[in-house]
């Protein structure tokens, strides 16, 4: 991770470094070229035995839930359905920090891999746009980070705990309730963790859309043969950098498919496990509202993920707009070389569309996310019918009893 040659990795160096700490993502000084290596040693080797120990702490408070929950349903006398519920909500964050741990294990090359691409990726697109201008102030981006990830993160840490801290079982000790809250942020963090990401893509795609801006303002204008041959050296450029941009997010559905599957199950399976203990408890819960508030809190956290990936993808759409203006000017007619430029472009963005996926097991889009927030209204809608049947049995057998 060269921090001294990648404006953007030095930007997003915080955010990545907050990632660490929750033991979410390798620290970014391990991906730092440095003489000393013993020290890299001892600090790898630290790093491994406090994720070793963070694993550990989930595994106890995921111990102490599961005990909770068998209490919590032996006082509401509930059915074993909300026993399997309960219990599969409360395993699924184990799992989600095993699978994570293990991800960060058996694919931290691949990260080190995306880390020089992107500064790679940045000084190439910064050298190829010099002839145009040079490219925009790496602030936007740096302001761009802070608004989208920055906030939301500001946001989700206290947010999590105020909505959900009065919903934990009355049973925990409150040493427990504040460790499984800060178990709760760390596993919806991964959320923003993703979206840093796909910042970098988003800004490599506006500054290969802006030099590929510059070449067209130049084309209208050009008639000098020399300088129309650097453009059409600078179109196949332009192209090249494309296709790397293209299996950049090719490797960031590699790297994060574990880990946002399995958010995505979370969130989606705890919205369900929350309409149930409201059904549960209709009539004694005095603070129904918290559980809507946890619920659209899940929910913003998939859809700003779900956005970012189609804002990105849809910026990327439109560099094929950029190709047409250019083909439609004159000078595309007159120079063979430039015309057939344009069209092997125009080809190779036909190919290469660019989708956000869990290495294509589902799209990271707002379709899917409306899909998805479908499925769980369905799924809710049976629940419910389920739950009133039982309500319906239930007193039919104390009518019964009682005559």
């Amino acid at each position: 991770m060269e921090d001294n040659r990648s404006c953007l990795l030095a930007t997003a160096r915080p955010y990545l470094q907050i990632f660490s700490v929750l033991a979410l993502t390798p620290p970014p000084m391990f991906f730092e070229s440095t003489s000393n290596l013993r020290l890299r040693r001892n600090l790898k080797i630290g790093y491994c035995c406090f994720a070793c120990g963070v694993l550990l702490l989930v595994t106890y408070e995921c111990y102490v839930n599961i005990l909770s929950l068998q209490q919590k349903l032996e006082h509401f006398h509930v059915e074993d359905f909300s026993k399997v519920m309960g219990t599969t909500h409360k395993g699924l964050i184990l799992v989600m920090a095993i699978c994570n741990h293990l991800n960060m294990l058996f694919n931290y090359r691949r990260l080190g891999g995306i880390y020089k691409e992107i500064a790679k990726l940045e000084a190439d697109i910064d050298v190829a746009s010099e002839d145009f201008g040079g490219q925009r102030r790496c602030c936007s981006f740096r302001f761009r980070l802070a608004i989208c990830v920055g906030l939301w993160m500001v946001l989700l840490v206290p947010l999590v705990p105020s909505f959900s801290y009065d919903r934990l079982s009355l049973f925990q000790s409150e040493t427990n309730k504040i460790i499984t809250e800060i178990v709760l942020i760390m596993l919806q963090l991964k959320g923003p963790e993703y979206c840093v990401f796909v910042m970098f893509v988003y800004e490599l795609i506006l500054r290969v859309r802006h030099t590929l801006q510059q070449i067209n303002q130049e084309l209208e204008d050009c008639d000098c043969r020399d300088r129309l041959q650097e453009l059409c050296v600078a179109l196949k450029r332009n192209q090249l950098f494309v296709g790397r941009i293209w299996r950049l997010v090719g490797e960031l559905g590699s790297y994060f498919t574990l880990s946002m599957m399995l958010l995505f199950i979370y969130n989606g399976f705890t919205i369900l496990h929350m309409v149930n203990w409201a059904i549960i408890k209709t009539g004694h819960d005095c603070c129904p509202y918290k559980r809507v508030a946890v619920s659209v809190t899940l929910t913003l956290n998939l859809l700003l993920v779900c956005s970012y990936s189609e804002c990105c993808t849809n910026e990327y759409k439109g560099i094929p707009r950029i190709l047409r203006k250019i083909r439609n000017l004159s000078i595309a007619e007159e120079f063979p070389t430039l015309k057939m430029g344009l069209r092997e472009y125009l080809l190779q963005m036909q190919h290469l569309k660019l989708l956000f996926t869990c290495s294509g097991f589902f799209d990271i889009s707002l379709k899917y996310f409306a899909g998805m927030l479908v499925t769980i209204l369905g799924y809710i809608i049976i629940l419910v019918q389920f739950k009133v049947q039982a309500f319906v049995e239930t007193q039919k057998k104390e009518d019964i009893l009682n005559n």
